[in-house]
């Protein structure tokens, strides 16, 4: 897993880093805010969000939904991407997904945020001389947003489609 200041870490070198995958050039994405890429088999989503760069797959682990449609919003301190599907709420750095749970004995009641763990599969974002770069989280533990990066869940999904 990356810490947070490795998956928004904006580096500089000669060469290209290795191993890892070109999604534009930094003025393009900044620009764009958000963009979506297949790259070494995978769906990817970047996006710029107060001038940090983020990486995640592009489809939300819950169900499917298309993240680059969801809003950016802050729960307990944390930045989050919200599935524009189901609203499940992501940390852009970790890719916990997050809930609200609220203990019915305290009184008032008062919801408090809680993780679920790491459900989205992030990835390190780095930045060589104006490119933007995607070097793919390779641990071996599965992620639940895996399944979508699946050729099962491609043709799956060009199934359904009209």
């Amino acid at each position: 897993m990356f810490s947070e200041e490795e998956q928004a870490s904006c580096t500089s070198s000669s060469s290209d880093p290795p191993s890892a995958h070109f999604i534009g050039t930094k003025d393009d994405v900044v620009q764009a805010k958000r963009v979506t890429k297949l790259v070494g088999g995978r769906d990817v989503l970047v996006l710029c969000h107060l001038g940090q760069l983020h990486a995640m797959d592009m489809r939300c682990y819950h169900s499917g939904g298309p993240l680059q449609e969801g809003d950016i919003e802050e729960f307990d301190g944390r930045m989050c991407i919200v599935c524009p599907w189901h609203q499940y709420k992501i940390t852009l750095a970790e890719g916990e997904g997050l809930y609200q749970k609220v203990n019915p004995s305290s009184t008032p009641p008062k919801p408090t945020w809680h993780s679920k763990g790491i459900k989205q599969r992030v990835h390190l974002v780095t930045e060589v001389n104006g490119n933007v770069y995607v070097t793919f989280n390779d641990s071996l533990d599965t992620i639940d947003s895996d399944f979508y990066q699946t050729e099962r869940y491609r043709t799956i999904m060009n199934k359904a489609k009209p």
